[in-house]
């Protein structure tokens, strides 16, 4: 099938979580990418070997992408890379900070000599600062950003169980690219773009940053509860199993009140009005709900709640979502054989495109290096 990006060139010169993420979309769309990696290779090529052999991290963020391996700080190789960017739509780079520039890629010079080329620099957090100097890594931006802070149990701050400062930052960049190219079609003219992972998840802050500026006070810790609504969290039923419940408003309040604890005076009672009144008055809340739940099977209260209209769900483990039948997977090859990863989210309604695979490291060196030679 014919694909949105097909005759795009990508070049990558890309490492971690981020930036292959970016180019991992963009090689989905049909653009060809080609991975620049050191000899030893991306280093989430070795996070771990949990998928006969190969990194879960890599083979996630890596399909579709021809890999050859070059060192930039090698004049040869550096002239390679200059004339595979002769030929590219996009140049990708999450290398060090100021690295890239320092071996003769800053993006501002390659715009200059490539008018139509498309420049996104990855960065920890962005190009000036303070901090624009600074290594970062997702939980240290978890971190920095204060999204730990919110997040966990009452008693400690957690992390978020996924790199999300890597992704957020990588959606970021793809959206900035594909916008970056409906501008080119107009103008003619590429453009500079700069991502850093705490801008992304600065900007997915922004809630409970409003909450601090205008209250004083950022939301609490609540582990599996929503920090300003309720009731909007998980409960007990009778053996112990956790469903998870969400009333977002006096309708769905008033349902949940006549048909599902089977108490329609909580729907009158003045603690409870409306959700600022559940929310102050929330451990008495949890008390009346717990008190019908934990009296219930769990079938019966999922029977309740489906009547109702509520909204509910499961407290699953990683093993249930690996059984769940929502769940869509797709075959991709590699070097140790096929994997089944998720299926792109978004759904074509005239077919998903095949994915293709993800390369062995240096696999297309040799032919990248004929290739590009050949066209100097």
């Amino acid at each position: 099938m014919s694909l949105p990006l097909q005759g795009l060139l990508v070049i990558a010169m890309e490492q971690a979580v981020a930036a292959p993420y970016c180019s991992s979309r963009l090689a989905d769309a049909g653009a060809r990418v080609i991975k620049v990696e050191r000899a030893e290779g991306d280093f989430a090529r070795n996070y771990d070997h949990v998928v006969d052999g190969e990194s879960a991290y890599f083979v996630w963020l890596n399909r579709g992408k021809e890999s050859v391996c070059l060192n930039i700080k090698d004049p040869r190789d550096a002239q390679m890379l200059r004339l595979m960017l002769q030929h590219a739509d996009v140049f990708i780079q999450n290398l060090a900070p100021g690295a890239a520039a320092r071996a003769g890629f800053d993006s501002a010079q390659l715009r200059e000599l490539h008018p139509r080329l498309i420049t996104v620099d990855i960065s920890g957090y962005g190009e000036s600062g303070p901090y624009r100097e600074m290594k970062a890594y997702d939980l240290l931006v978890q971190c920095e950003t204060g999204l730990a802070s919110i997040t966990g149990a009452p008693e400690q701050p957690g992390r978020v169980g996924v790199s999300i400062c890597d992704i957020a930052c990588g959606m970021y960049a793809h959206a900035g690219v594909l916008q970056a190219l409906l501008e080119r079609e107009q103008t003619g003219t590429g453009k500079g773009l700069a991502v850093s992972l705490f801008d992304a998840l600065a900007d997915w802050m922004t809630v409970p940053l409003l909450h601090q500026d205008y209250t004083g006070q950022a939301p609490q810790r609540v582990g599996l509860n929503h920090p300003s609504i309720a009731p909007y969290g998980a409960y007990a039923c009778s053996g112990g199993d956790q469903v998870v419940i969400s009333i977002q408003n006096n309708r769905e309040w008033q349902n949940f009140c006549e048909q599902v604890l089977q108490r329609p005076d909580f729907f009158e009672d003045p603690l409870y009005v409306n959700n600022v009144d559940r929310c102050a008055n929330r451990p008495a809340l949890d008390r009346e709900i717990n008190a019908v739940f934990t009296e219930l099977e769990r079938a019966e209260l999922v029977d309740r709640l489906f009547q109702a209209k509520i909204a509910f769900g499961s407290v699953n483990s990683v093993a249930d979502l690996a059984v769940h039948q929502q769940l869509r997977r797709t075959a991709v090859a590699t070097p140790s054989g096929s994997v089944e990863l998720v299926a792109p989210p978004v759904m074509l309604a005239d077919g998903n495109p095949v994915l293709r695979a993800v390369p062995a490291l240096g696999e297309h060196t040799d032919s990248v290096r004929e290739e590009f030679a050949s066209e100097s």
